[in-house]
């Protein structure tokens, strides 16, 4: 399994129906969080709270924060 980190990759990867769970900060954006939030609801992708961007950063394996990364099968 692998990451693909941030808001934007994220989106991608739920409507492309590649994402298997979805990681979101606490103290991220909350326009942010109630977007994805939404997306993640409509298509019963399940979510996992961490309460700071810079933990799920660290999850993910990068020096940075994160405020949302999606857990995708690794690709062959």
């Amino acid at each position: 399994m692998q990451f693909k980190v941030g808001a934007k990759q994220t989106t991608k990867m739920l409507e492309q129906d590649k994402a298997i769970e979805v990681y979101v900060a606490r103290d991220a954006d909350p326009r942010m969080i109630e977007k994805i939030v939404h997306l993640c609801e409509r298509l019963s992708v399940p979510i996992k709270w961490t309460d700071t961007m810079h933990e799920l950063g660290e999850t993910c394996g990068i020096d940075v924060g994160a405020a949302m990364a999606a857990l995708i099968p690794d690709e062959e």
